[in-house]
């Protein structure tokens, strides 16, 4: 993705290209403005963002996490969506957001959303006229009851420019705003999620309805057009669980991987019988080159976990 500030109350046009799998916006990223032309001590540190004004203009409440970035959850809980007997948790595989992070004066946003094939192309306007670019458009899942698209975005500007004009985009939806609706009793663990933390290497964290969820960064620093995107901006590699009983889960998530990587995790998966479901990219420009595998299981949760530490090995992780 590569991106330009955005000029106060006026949207960019952008050019966008349709290949397999991705929609490339093509317009150049220019520094900070505290980075042209000033320096020493006649350069300014701009004030702070006021997160509390992006959350009442995109109509939703956020959570500022680390690396100062500040990501506002959409969860599509407007939708019904299965595989297989497996009725998809918003938690688990319906979570559209925003992830905000602050360069110079402005914002950079980028983000991931879930749409039914009749929302994509009126969102893609709606966020071509809000200065935003579209940089992938593909499935995550396969054999859907429902079928859905993901749409991956990012965008430079005033943070509550950004936001109104993201809500105004995504007003063509029913993606829910407000106060999130409860996600459903947890109904306690159904799965050994200490084993989980213990195979995966890192710590998780319980999402609404009793998703349980490891996230695991990349070893490297990841940039774009040189900025620091940090994992929570979305480049770490979710891993998430959806028990079913009786110690069993739906598990998916991606792979976030270097081109060496990839058919390694992919050969690995399916040793595992863990079904690769998706390969693409979700961003244009950064640094290193990186691809996204998706995935797809119902087993065991512990054998499950098993195998994804065994294609995590295959990676450059934390």
């Amino acid at each position: 993705m590569s991106l330009r500030p955005r000029k106060r109350l006026l949207a960019l046009g952008c050019a966008a290209t349709l290949a397999v799998a991705a929609l490339v916006g093509a317009t150049g990223y220019a520094a900070p403005a505290q980075q042209q032309g000033q320096s020493g001590s006649s350069q300014q540190q701009a004030a702070p963002i006021d997160w509390s004004a992006v959350e009442q203009a995109l109509g939703k409440p956020g959570e500022l996490q680390p690396g100062d970035v500040f990501r506002v959850s959409l969860p599509r809980t407007d939708l019904d969506v299965s595989v297989g007997s497996v009725k998809l948790k918003p938690a688990f595989a319906l979570g559209s957001y925003a992830a905000f992070k602050q360069v110079g004066s402005d914002a950079l946003v980028m983000g991931d959303l879930v749409l039914l094939d009749e929302e994509v192309n009126p969102v893609l306007s709606g966020l071509f006229q809000g200065g935003f670019d579209v940089d992938a458009l593909h499935n995550h899942l396969n054999g859907l009851s429902r079928h859905v698209m993901y749409v991956h975005y990012a965008g430079r500007g005033d943070a509550v420019q950004m936001a109104t004009a993201l809500r105004e985009a995504l007003s063509v939806t029913r993606t829910p705003f407000g106060s999130a609706p409860a996600g459903g009793p947890a109904g306690g663990p159904e799965i050994d999620t200490q084993r989980i933390e213990q195979l995966l290497g890192h710590e998780g964290k319980m999402l609404d309805g009793g998703v349980f969820q490891v996230s695991v960064p990349r070893a490297e620093g990841i940039t774009m057009d040189g900025v620091e995107i940090p994992p929570a901006m979305g480049v770490a590699m979710p891993f998430s669980f959806q028990p079913t009983g009786d110690g069993k889960a739906a598990i998916t998530g991606d792979f976030v991987l270097t081109a060496s990587e990839v058919n390694a995790v992919a050969r690995t998966l399916r040793e595992h019988d863990i079904e690769v479901t998706a390969l693409h990219n979700h961003g244009l420009t950064e640094e290193p080159r990186l691809f996204y595998m998706h995935f797809w299981a119902h087993d065991d949760a512990t054998r499950l976990a098993e195998g994804l530490r065994a294609a995590l090995d295959q990676t450059n992780h934390q």
